[in-house]
């Protein structure tokens, strides 16, 4: 492909119409992720922060959702298709801020090819789906501002980064990494900006949005922060297998070639490269090296996920751009595209053509193992069986409950238990909820999260009541081991087969629960 230079904003129209197609027909296809259908309880249930997470993603699937009128996953979604698109635009205008037109067209390229990008901030309803965009926002709005061409300028730029870097901690905590690179920079490199008043007064916007997480914080015993500093550890036994599994997912995420291309591009401008901007490179460097060198700690002691680094790696794909773009500097007004764009392109449309044929044939089997071709178990280890087959489960259980309920085993007010917060929230959105049958959690709050609030909305267990149980194969719960504690007795009801081709992917298993202790 010949690329003229007059003709970029055209490509990147196409780009942006072409990905958010694409990015919505997969978000109508696939079935909701176990995180993605959790998060739907913050829409149910909105609050100014929960256990897990503060309150955006919640928001932002109320506000396209048009407050839940419209439920479908594509509906709920919505917001991952407009901010990804959103995301492409802004990572083209850093990448003509940092080096050209060129380079940002690269970037936004390299930018679609990241599955951490497109599918799980683009397709997926995440809290990183807002945390993405409003950081891009407020990375952008800072580099504007240190550049300080113009000083009216500057200062607008700073408040506004400052507003963007206040909604992007309102998304995830990890926000926070955005004002330690900004404070990190201006230590190294422009300590004249301490003197500057609305550096103060940006860093105070971004403070005062998070005032609503610090107040539900402080009436829920700092129970978010507890939780999350359990997850991440200073010291512990050294587990070098978790940091390669880290360092293994980072690859996968964030598409190999990419990560391949940003560490060419960094050694080079460690070596005295002069490809982009210096004050942006050095900018995004500081917000992007630490944010990474943290994670990659943190996992040196326990495993963590690999998508909590993808935002830094996001980031640094300016600086591939800005090396592929420097290096065409000197060639004709027509450009070919780099090769290495095209490969990493190219990946991506090869890993989603095989995942969704995956998730919807399972022709590449993924149960290994005696234990996972057994019926109890059966999926065992399947990762798809997430986010497959959730949709045909309602209408054989609908089946079941209303001749339980006909031959007055059962009562049409009797709720559903459920014993963590996933596949808990699957069976709710799938399941319960179109019924209008009441799901509670039945655990301590580590294990049910924001079910914990949720019982209470619904009124709470009721002593001596019945309940329906639902216990996936895939994710088996023995109950045996679970609920005859809980209950006077636990009786096998019937089992759901979920069928996919014609093979089952998985069974369900409907217990009634007489009697809650």
């Amino acid at each position: 492909m010949r690329i003229q230079e007059n003709k970029i904003d055209k490509y990147i129209l196409w780009l942006l119409i072409i990905s958010a197609l694409v990015r919505g027909f997969l978000a109508a296809f696939i079935e909701f992720g176990n995180d993605e259908v959790y998060y739907w309880t913050y829409a149910m249930y909105p609050d100014w922060s929960h256990f897990d997470h503060p309150g955006m993603v919640g928001w932002v699937m109320q506000i396209f959702s048009l407050n839940l009128l419209f439920s479908s996953e594509f509906a709920l979604r919505m917001s991952s298709i407009i901010f990804m698109t959103v995301d492409t635009y802004i990572i083209y205008k850093l990448g003509c801020l940092v080096k050209n037109k060129l380079a940002g067209f690269y970037a936004a390229l390299l930018y679609t090819a990241s599955l951490y990008c497109f599918i799980i901030t683009g397709v997926f309803i995440m809290p990183d789906t807002p945390l993405m965009m409003f950081t891009l926002l407020a990375i952008w709005c800072f580099v504007n501002a240190m550049r300080g061409d113009v000083e009216t300028h500057g200062r607008a730029s700073l408040l506004w980064g400052g507003l963007f870097a206040g909604l992007a901690l309102l998304s995830k905590y990890s926000a926070i990494f955005i004002w330690f690179g900004v404070g990190l920079y201006i230590l190294l490199y422009d300590r004249k900006q301490l003197k500057n008043k609305y550096l103060y007064l940006s860093a105070l916007i971004s403070a005062v949005c998070m005032l609503p997480v610090l107040i539900w914080n402080l009436q829920n015993d700092f129970i978010s922060f507890t939780f999350h500093g359990d997850r991440v550890s200073f010291f512990g036994k050294l587990q070098p297998l978790d940091f390669l599994a880290e360092i293994a997912g980072e690859l996968g995420y964030n598409n190999p070639i990419n990560y391949v291309l940003i560490i060419i591009a960094l050694v080079a401008f460690f070596r005295g490269g002069k490809y982009l901007d210096k004050t942006c490179g050095r900018l995004l460097l500081t917000f992007a090296l630490p944010f990474i060198g943290m994670f990659w700690f943190f996992s040196l002691t326990r495993p963590i996920l690999p998508h909590w680094s993808a935002p830094a790696f996001s980031l640094l794909l300016l600086f591939p751009a800005s090396y592929l773009a420097e290096k065409q500097s000197d060639a004709t007004s027509e450009r070919k595209l780099p090769k290495s764009i095209i490969a990493t392109v190219s990946l991506l449309v090869f890993v989603l053509i095989f995942g969704v044929l995956e998730i919807k044939t399972g022709f590449v089997p993924l149960r290994f193992g005696e234990r996972a071709n057994s019926v109890r178990y059966y999926g065992e280890g399947d990762f798809t069986t997430t986010i497959y087959g959730w949709r045909s489960i309602k209408d054989d259980f609908q089946k079941i409950r209303q001749e339980k309920i006909d031959d007055g085993t059962m009562k049409e007010s009797d709720g559903m238990v459920g014993l963590q917060w996933f596949p808990m929230a699957n069976f709710d959105y799938y399941v319960a909820y179109p019924l209008g049958i009441n799901m509670f959690g039945l655990r301590d709050i580590d294990k049910i999260h924001k079910y914990h609030w949720i019982n209470d909305y619904r009124g709470g267990l009721q002593k001596g009541a019945d309940y329906w149980f639902l216990n996936e194969s895939s994710d088996y719960y023995a109950p045996e081991r679970y609920l005859e504690d809980e209950f006077e007795d636990v009786i096998p009801c019937d089992t759901i087969v979920v069928d996919r081709c014609g093979t089952p992917a998985k069974y369900v298993f409907v217990y009634i629960c007489r009697s809650l202790k």
